[in-house]
């Protein structure tokens, strides 16, 4: 049952939204922890810190930025962040299963992912452009200025966005409902989306023991994309 719709207001960008219910918040399995060393270990043997940004898939979302209006050499696309993080051989953050399983696909695909906890959202749901005087505390940071750097926003305000997410809606202990979205460059395919929907939708079901509502490929105003 579709139950978030997203409004995309500004151009040049594809969403991705997996919709679980019944997670459960816990330390990464050994599994998943496998999963991640696996695929940050081969990283770190191919690439350097300068052929990161030569990436299609990190050159794609440079673009993207770039056609906001928003430099990502200030504000650094989250995927390149976490992938340039991988490549210096510091590995990924271990936060939680849920968290973790989102920072995993977003250095495989290159695309920035957010998580967030469903029962703190208030739709509906843009994804536009801070405006003046808007703010949030972000994750593991001091207040967040969003004046014209991309966001997600609901009823309450923004909560989300690909650079870096707000304490509002994080993924904590006591979430059980998780909405997952991918931000991906408007040229990338619906087929290689529903790809990584899927990876992220089986480990959410093997990892956390979530129960999937929904994966969707959107165009937009928000509807399924053909």
């Amino acid at each position: 049952m579709r139950v978030v719709i997203i409004n995309a207001q500004i151009p040049g960008v594809r969403l991705g939204l997996v919709e679980a219910t019944g997670a459960r918040i816990l330390p990464a399995p050994p599994e998943l922890a496998c999963e991640l060393d696996a695929v940050s270990e081969r990283l770190r043997r191919e690439l350097t810190i300068e052929q990161v940004a030569e990436l299609d898939a990190v050159s794609d979302v440079r673009t993207m930025f770039r056609s906001w209006g928003v430099d990502p050499a200030r504000y650094r696309p989250s995927s390149e962040a976490l992938l340039r993080r991988v490549v210096a051989g510091k590995g990924l953050y271990r936060v939680s299963n849920v968290v973790d399983i989102n920072n995993l696909g977003s250095i495989e695909t290159g695309w920035p992912y957010g998580s967030y906890d469903r029962a703190r959202l208030e739709p509906p749901v843009t994804f536009r452009l801070g405006r003046r005087g808007e703010t949030y505390e972000g994750i593991g940071k001091h207040t967040w200025h969003l004046e014209d750097r991309p966001v997600l926003a609901d009823l309450l305000g923004p909560f989300g966005s690909p650079i870096s997410d707000s304490v509002r809606t994080m993924i904590t202990e006591v979430t059980s409902a998780v909405l997952m979205v991918i931000y991906a460059p408007a040229g990338s395919t619906a087929r290689a989306i529903r790809q990584g929907l899927e990876q992220c939708a089986l480990r959410l079901e093997r990892f956390a023991g979530a129960r999937i509502e929904t994966t969707e490929v959107l165009n937009g105003s928000g509807w399924p994309a053909d």
